[in-house]
């Protein structure tokens, strides 16, 4: 999603991406309506079998382009997979996720296209893409979701209450964005962010920071937090330049945080909690 869009610094970043050891690239059918596939495509196409390749669906342009619209219909599903597929320029897609969903959706219907694409060889697995309890606990009780993909950092904690422990349980992976928090977490100003007034995000971006330095950089100890839960099974991070893929990558050579360091972070402010969608 981070990619710039252009086709060759985007091939740069992929391919140094897999020449450092990253093997888990993550898209979606929305991200530059599209386009963010093809790049991804045409990228990775000659080192295929060395990636597992994830993508999702659910979130369909209107005509016009003036948008998207939410669309977890079986035969939108289906239509949708084939199209990734050709844009992907692949004859499967690794990790096929529910880019979203609501508790009103037909469920069973969006199940039963995932579970059809699967057996088609379309799709090796499926998981969704969801910070919503009530959603997440349907799909754990009537599919075979590997995954869930879902926002976790020190500034949102709010999986640590009702899914994480109900997901590792379930042995059902965590892919984990907005680890960075927008970057509060390391190098911008501090704002407002979920339930967080300023002066608490500027404070959990202090502990960060106070943990950081010549063992490793704020990133890095953001992402080390994260990869701490036995839940989380990848961070996703979006990267624009190669000095970031750089950081990225160098983070499992930096030591993990220590017990006494997490809870640092974890006490720096008042945990949050999910108030909807319960």
């Amino acid at each position: 999603m981070s990619l710039p869009n252009n086709d060759e610094v985007d091939s740069m970043i992929l391919h140094k991406a897999v020449d450092m050891g990253i093997n888990f690239f993550d898209t979606a059918d929305l991200y530059n309506k599209g386009m963010n596939e093809v790049s991804v495509g045409k990228a990775l196409k000659e080192k295929r079998d060395k990636i597992v390749l994830a993508t999702k669906v659910g979130n369909q342009w209107r005509s016009d382009g003036s948008g998207w619209a939410w669309n977890p219909k079986k035969e939108y599903i289906l239509a949708a997979a084939e199209e990734s597929l050709k844009r992907l320029q692949t004859d499967r897609i690794d990790l096929y996720q529910l880019h979203g969903g609501t508790i009103d959706d037909p469920i069973d219907d969006a199940i039963d296209a995932f579970e059809r694409l699967k057996h088609q060889g379309k799709i090796l697995y499926y998981g969704i893409s969801s910070i919503r309890p009530n959603v997440i606990r349907e799909y754990v009780k009537r599919s075979n979701i590997v995954s869930v993909m879902m926002q976790y950092s020190p500034l949102d904690r709010r999986p640590e209450e009702s899914c994480l422990e109900l997901l590792h349980s379930n042995n059902i992976g965590v892919l984990a964005r907005g680890v960075l928090a927008q970057g509060l977490l390391v190098n911008k100003p501090p704002k407002e962010y979920l339930n967080y007034k300023n002066e608490e995000v500027k404070k959990v971006a202090t502990v960060v920071h106070s943990l950081s330095g010549k063992k490793r950089t704020s990133a890095q100890t953001a992402l080390r937090f994260v990869l701490h839960h036995p839940a989380i099974r990848s961070a996703v991070i979006g990267v624009r330049t190669i000095e970031q893929l750089k950081e990225v990558v160098h983070t499992v050579s930096t030591p993990p945080l220590t017990d006494e360091e997490i809870n640092q972070l974890r006490n720096s402010v008042p945990v949050n909690f999910y108030e909807q969608h319960r």
